[in-house]
């Protein structure tokens, strides 16, 4: 806090506090909301008989009430500030000694103060508060216009014993209070970032949308077999592409919009949307068999193209980790009420350890081959679970099988 001398005829109070421009707002703030100064200032005029406690803010050249229980109108709340030198708070900093006095007639010291006199103070107790780096932080004060018995050797260690308390409280209110910020800090930058991120991936659709219409007019144009080879491997990236971008969309709205959304409709043709998705795979991934069984004869209630999106994700996941060579199964049927699509592949066991976070967002598996944000299971499990239902992991004789359940489902 800036020590340096303010114009004595400008003081601030409570007023510039409430508005939050005081120029110890910081200060005040830290105690003024805090449940522990407010019992130990009470519990100080209980102890004391005394009417009037504060926690005071002192620096060279200013007196600010931080904190007060007032029972006795002595006029002061928090941003209440006056002169310095109106008070023995200035002694108090430059000795580090108290000053107590149990009736302001009669004390050899004090008696007849013209402090005492001009606010009508009886009786009085300031006792130095510092911070546990030992520097000055300001005094804890309590104040009657009657004499009380403030100099009794237990009521004064019972002050230093609050006055200590306080100083330590102090560090950790501003710690609580800084980590509050902070929090806020982020959570405001992560809400900036998604909103980036939404706006990105929108703004990526259109010319993505335009190369993948420029490879399908290149495939009806004659061409080499390196021609084809080029267009085979432009085909898969967009198609990768298109997945991130869907994804990463998917993800930044979900978590603007407080989930995923999904628009269920009757006789969604969930088996037209999956024979395109894997279609659109198969030909991305050219070296890669996969099968798809289909029986679904019903009409279906969902989110067909939600659906597909996360089957896609869960076959894309399948062919990044599963073994290179071996084929790779989709399966979609009805299980009792519940519709059920079921992705299975050959390859390495996904480790206990990675299972019980592994439809968390930005999870990558130590083996997968290729680039990814980490989004595929988590978008399939949030589309799943939009839609009531769930997404499961089995592993048994080296085969990991991912079910993808719609309760329900008929229309």
């Amino acid at each position: 806090m800036n020590d340096a001398p303010h114009p004595a005829k400008i003081l601030q109070d409570h007023t510039a506090y409430l508005a939050g421009n005081h120029d110890f707002q910081a200060d005040i703030n830290t105690l003024a909301s805090s449940d522990t100064i407010r019992v130990i200032l009470e519990t100080v005029m209980l102890a004391t008989g005394m009417r009037f406690a504060a926690v005071a803010r002192v620096t060279a050249k200013r007196w600010v009430a931080c904190r007060t229980v007032d029972e006795i109108n002595f006029g002061l709340q928090s941003g209440d500030e006056i002169e310095i030198r109106s008070t023995f708070c200035q002694s108090v900093r430059d000795t580090g000694q108290n000053v107590l006095f149990d009736d302001a007639k009669t004390d050899e010291t004090y008696g007849n103060h013209p402090i005492a006199t001009k606010f009508g103070i009886g009786s009085y107790a300031s006792i130095p508060i510092y911070r546990n780096d030992r520097s000055f932080f300001g005094t804890l004060c309590a104040i009657d216009t009657e004499p009380r018995e403030v100099k009794h050797p237990r009521v004064l260690a019972m002050l230093h014993m609050f006055a200590d308390i306080i100083g330590r409280n102090l560090e950790t209110e501003e710690r609580l209070m800084a980590q509050e910020e902070l929090v806020e800090h982020e959570r405001k930058m992560a809400k900036v970032q998604e909103e980036f991120v939404a706006v990105l991936g929108h703004d990526l659709r259109n010319p993505v949308a335009a190369l993948a219409a420029g490879t399908r007019q290149l495939q009806k144009e004659p061409h080499s077999s390196r021609g084809e080879l080029t267009l085979s491997l432009m085909r898969a990236s967009l198609l990768r592409m298109q997945d991130l971008i869907e994804n990463m969309m998917l993800h930044a709205k979900s978590r603007l919009g407080g989930g995923i959304r999904i628009e269920a409709t009757t006789e969604a043709p969930l088996s037209e949307a999956l024979e395109q998705i894997v279609s659109e795979i198969r030909a991305a991934e050219p070296e890669q068999t996969i099968n798809l069984n289909l029986a679904l004869q019903d009409a279906v209630k969902c989110d067909a193209p939600r659906v597909a999106q996360a089957v896609s994700n869960l076959v894309s996941n399948a062919v990044r980790h599963g073994t290179p060579g071996d084929p790779i199964q989709v399966d979609a049927g009805r299980q009792g009420s519940d519709i059920v699509i079921r992705v299975t592949n050959r390859g390495e066991e996904i480790p206990d350890t990675l299972k019980g976070n592994l439809f968390e967002p930005f999870r990558r598996g130590q083996h997968a081959r290729g680039e990814g944000l980490g989004l595929g299971l988590y978008i399939a499990s949030s589309i799943a679970v939009a839609h009531g239902g769930r997404l499961d992991v089995t592993c048994a004789d080296g085969f990991t099988t991912f079910s993808f359940s719609l309760p329900g489902g008929a229309a």
